[in-house]
């Protein structure tokens, strides 16, 4: 693929990667706590916390991005604190394209998981618990394995949306080539120049070979995960 992208194209799908991967990864473990807390809590303010999970399924990405360069620019309330205390900055950062795609991807990653918690047997729990296990043993023998596929999944969409996040990481982080710039603005980039299609093209390849792969390989962990805990 090297051989086949310019260097600053070949950037934009490895910058993607990296975001993508990073987003989904900062994602899991809240994303299946907030599942399970959706799911199986009973708490004042529960529908309060489902909205706000599912809030950037249904405002505009540019909303979203604008949001956080508000809260997380080097003047805003969050991000002021973070530059000066511990030096992280996340506006016209990378990271902070992992963030906005963490965000943008948060909800469909918890409905993954929320959807297969929903279809747990929870006697089977019951019964562990009865045999003495705690609810934590309970839930790594017997809770997670039959919730993996909708974790699976949920990463899966995560990555899917991350990979093609344009909206709320161009408002936030700009288009910065090299540091900010993805495979979605790059692609848009080389659309508004001329004798830019063929670039974009082989950009759009990219992606789809990019999205194939993540595909295959969620249809591997199934699989694999499925023989581990099931067979």
């Amino acid at each position: 693929m090297t051989d086949w992208l310019s260097p600053e194209e070949w950037a934009a799908v490895r910058l993607s990667l990296k975001v993508a991967l990073t987003a989904m990864a900062a994602s899991l473990v809240p994303g299946i706590l907030v599942a399970f807390l959706l799911e199986r809590g009973r708490f004042w303010g529960r529908q309060a916390l489902d909205v706000l999970v599912h809030l950037p399924l249904v405002l505009p990405p540019v909303v979203v991005g604008y949001v956080l360069l508000l809260g997380f620019g080097r003047r805003g309330p969050i991000g002021s604190v973070l530059a000066e205390q511990f030096g992280i900055v996340f506006a016209f950062r990378w990271t902070g394209a992992a963030l906005a795609c963490a965000i943008m991807g948060f909800p469909l990653l918890v409905r993954a998981v929320r959807l297969s918690i929903e279809t747990v047997d929870r006697k089977l729990e019951d019964a562990a618990g009865t045999l003495g296990a705690n609810p934590a043993w309970v839930f790594l023998v017997v809770t997670l394995p039959l919730i993996m596929p909708g974790i699976i999944a949920g990463m899966v969409l995560s990555f899917a949306k991350a990979m093609g996040e344009f909206g709320a990481t161009i408002t936030f982080v700009s288009n910065i080539p090299g540091e900010t710039q993805t495979l979605p603005t790059a692609i848009y980039t080389l659309t508004q120049v001329p004798g830019g299609e063929a670039g974009a093209l082989r950009l759009t390849l990219a992606s789809i070979v990019i999205s194939v792969g993540a595909l295959l390989a969620s249809e591997w962990l199934a699989r694999r995960a499925r023989r581990r805990f099931f067979a």
